[in-house]
């Protein structure tokens, strides 16, 4: 009975409490309310190493210390997705970066919204920025360079290279140098957006 009641108690300060600071300092975290995990959790898994010691400080939602996140400022990011937010993630957002909703993105990925003109290192190349749509997972060590489109509805497994446009509902994979797209035979089954949101 004890126990019944202090899981309780902590259910209601971590809903009361504890959602309001994450409010605060994460204005930009649009996760469900229940179900996903308890803002008790993402104030001990973020908190002390981005807000106290700096690290992404200016970054509006939670991210992981081993992760940096360049241009925060250019990053368009929608509901249930928090780019960083997994171990050692690489994003430059100079070029400009369109996240959908429920994006997640796999540790150690590399994302590149700019890259180096070939003939003049100095100088910035002409392909920028990179669109991720709906219900996308960027699986562990891929790689997203600059100017390319993913499309809704997307896997993409992980260690590919991506430097061309997936259209939506496929899954990628790598074979050797290349990649493989295959199509999804159902659609995404869960909308995010019918949650209600912290």
């Amino acid at each position: 009975m004890f126990k019944k009641i202090l899981k309780f108690v902590f259910k209601k300060v971590d809903d009361t409490i504890f959602r309001a600071i994450v409010k605060y300092f994460y204005p930009q975290y649009k996760r469900p309310r229940f179900g996903y995990t308890s803002n008790y959790f993402i104030l001990k898994r973020y908190f002390f190493f981005q807000k106290i010691i700096g690290i992404n400080r200016k970054v509006q939602w939670p991210v992981h210390f081993t992760s940096i996140i360049n241009s925060p400022e250019n990053i368009k990011k929608g509901i249930c997705s928090d780019p960083g937010d997994n171990l050692g993630i690489y994003i430059n957002a100079g070029g400009g970066l369109k996240i959908g909703n429920n994006v997640n993105i796999g540790q150690n990925t590399t994302i590149t919204t700019t890259n180096h003109y070939k003939y003049d290192h100095r100088k910035l190349g002409f392909k920028k920025g990179i669109t991720i749509g709906d219900n996308v997972w960027v699986g562990a060590n891929c790689c997203l360079i600059a100017g390319v489109n993913i499309g809704n509805n997307v896997t993409i497994g992980a260690g590919c290279v991506i430097r061309t446009d997936i259209p939506n509902n496929c899954t990628v994979m790598g074979a050797d140098d290349s990649i493989m797209i295959i199509k999804k035979t159902k659609p995404y089954e869960w909308d995010c957006t019918k949650e209600t949101l912290i």
